[in-house]
């Protein structure tokens, strides 16, 4: 983890939101400075430079903000994954558990041809059940992830315990709300 401070300065604490007692990390203050933009986008590549990336997955809304450029810098093709009704071809979902429910992703059913080598990417990693869901949908379709990267972890939420299988990357830590 890189940890630079100069990122976690511009990434801007919202109190409270979405409910009492919880520190949003809104990473928009981040993405309005180009050069801070540009920096996030390479570290969050670097580390799955020399892993022969051919697709880098998104994962819906704010993690296509990264993955795309992130594609882009390690010449790679990029997929989205999509909430229910958003993709207009056949899909493939994987559901999964969130704390009082469930939620759904999905991916275009031909996204990923067998054996293609996948690096997932989203913008916060905090209980892991959307991007681990995202890894089996890749996974269900034949491809072979190569890692996950994010530009935020929330360390003291067990996301990491569901990556624990893959390569996993994350630019800024923070161990507390």
């Amino acid at each position: 983890m890189s940890d630079s401070p100069r990122f976690k300065e511009l990434i801007r604490n919202v109190k409270d939101f979405p409910k009492p007692g919880i520190v949003f990390r809104d990473i928009t203050t981040l993405v309005q400075d180009k050069a801070a933009f540009g920096e996030a986008v390479r570290l969050m590549a670097d580390p799955f430079r020399e892993d022969r990336v051919e697709l880098v997955v998104g994962v819906e809304a704010r993690g296509f903000i990264f993955a795309a450029p992130v594609a882009l810098e390690l010449g790679a093709g990029f997929v989205p994954v999509r909430k229910p009704g958003k993709l207009p071809a056949a899909t493939t979902a994987e559901t999964y558990q969130l704390e009082y429910g469930t939620d759904t992703v999905l991916i275009h059913s031909d996204a990923i041809k067998p054996g293609q080598r996948v690096l997932v990417v989203d913008d916060l990693l905090a209980t892991g059940g959307t991007v681990a869901a995202t890894c089996r949908l890749v996974e269900r379709l034949g491809g072979k992830i190569v890692g996950v990267s994010f530009l935020v972890d929330l360390e003291f939420l067990p996301g990491r315990k569901k990556l624990e299988k893959y390569k996993t990357f994350a630019l800024v830590g923070y161990d507390a709300e």
